[in-house]
């Protein structure tokens, strides 16, 4: 069988286990640029035509590197249709929506955005504004972003592990926001609540927040879409709460897998984007452990082969979460250290902690092992070397991709 690994895939060969290979039935890909003007055409609630004036200025905050979003495409259809509304090009300003991820490269801008690498500006989550409150949470803003007239954003809805789906308005309010909103959204108390989980949006508390603070930031428009193994699925456009709605109706039918119970080995595919370095990497790992149905047995190990060409990450999160992993005694001992408070950025650190408790992460095939061991995971040069003989095996090549339940 193959997995992915950075932007190919590695064979991995398994003769004496019992091998379960999980994958959903997906969905069929779109082609992007016409899904995307479909969606423009025939938005949720008011079209993009109707929410801007020919002489306003425009924030378009998009997608970072960590997020394989065809932000080129997107991106050239909302410029289209902002000519048409009269906004000219030079009256626009792309904001990379970082976070606390590290800037992009020049060269990484001009893949992601081709023609309109131009426009582009990195996100400093040190250069905001105070844009309002939600629950008692001061909301800081991108200058850039605070000072248009009109606000935009492009977005990825995919599984995310506190949102429920990612996109919306989390492209605006954490992509191209402060560290107080990080800071209480990722923080403990938010992640231990009811209902913040993997694939779910309603009666989510991070995501209810996130959608507050997305008015008080006055996100108008998203232009978000969903991919599947075969894809791009599907485009949505329009009031950023029905557009997430949307494209995580079409995700769920599309990547929902029933699996049993009782593995002894999870393995766990990411490939490029996200095994690029091991703060996204884990993802996969918490995925399946955190997600709607862990199919681990007691004693049973997530195994994720990863290239980690940037090794921990080089963003002030990665740096964090690379810190607290890096100093910790035990996972038991970094999980109740960190219910009590942790810097923006961190909380990755907080999640692998809680999955490290009840499961052994095994990385392998990555160009810092050093870096793996070094953060209470194991680290192997094959997937092969991290799985006992005669184990139940369940291999999820899209572990980003699947909901497991």
């Amino acid at each position: 069988m193959d997995v992915p690994l950075g932007d190919g895939q590695v064979s991995v060969d398994l003769p004496d286990c019992d091998v379960t290979v999980c994958e959903p039935a997906g969905g069929e890909a779109v082609d992007v640029r016409t899904a995307a003007e479909q969606a423009v055409a025939d938005p949720h609630g008011l079209p993009l035509s109707s929410r801007v004036d020919p002489d306003d200025t425009v924030a378009v905050v998009v997608t970072d590197v960590t997020r394989a979003t065809p932000d080129d495409v997107l991106l050239d259809v909302l410029l289209d249709e902002l000519s048409r509304a009269g906004v000219v090009r030079e009256q626009v300003t792309v904001v990379l929506g970082l976070g606390l991820h590290r800037p992009m490269t020049d060269a990484e801008i001009e893949v992601a955005l081709g023609e309109h690498a131009d426009l582009a500006v990195n996100h400093d989550p040190a250069a905001t504004v105070e844009a309002g409150t939600v629950d008692g949470c001061t909301i800081e803003l991108n200058e850039r972003v605070a000072a248009a007239d009109v606000v935009l954003a492009t977005g990825m809805v995919e599984p995310h592990q506190y949102a429920g789906f990612s996109g919306g308005a989390k492209t605006v309010v954490i992509g191209a926001g402060g560290e107080s909103q990080i800071r209480y959204s990722h923080g403990p108390e938010m992640l231990a609540r009811d209902g913040v989980r993997l694939g779910r949006i309603e009666d989510n508390p991070f995501r209810e927040f996130v959608d507050r603070a997305g008015d008080v930031v006055g996100l108008e428009f998203s232009l978000n879409v969903t991919h599947g193994p075969a894809g791009i699925m599907g485009a949505s456009a329009g009031d950023p709460r029905a557009v997430v709605a949307d494209l995580a109706a079409t995700a769920r039918e599309a990547l929902s897998v029933a699996v049993d119970d009782g593995y002894d080995a999870v393995i766990a595919g990411v490939g490029a984007p996200k095994d690029a370095n091991l703060y996204q990497a884990t993802r996969a790992a918490t995925y399946v452990v955190l997600g709607a149905h862990n199919p681990l047995g007691e004693g049973g190990r997530v195994v994720v082969p990863a290239a980690l060409p940037e090794g921990a990450g080089e963003g002030t999160g990665e740096r964090r979460f690379y810190e607290r992993l890096s100093t910790a005694k035990s996972a038991d001992a970094l999980y109740e250290e960190m219910r009590q408070g942790y810097e923006p950025g961190a909380q990755r650190a907080f999640v692998v902690a809680r999955t490290l408790r009840e499961h052994d992460i095994w990385m392998t095939n990555s160009q810092h092992p050093d870096i793996v061991e070094d953060c209470l995971m194991h680290a192997t040069p094959a997937v092969e070397d991290a799985i006992e003989p005669g184990s139940r095996v369940l291999v999820v090549p899209g572990a980003l991709s699947t909901l497991l339940v």
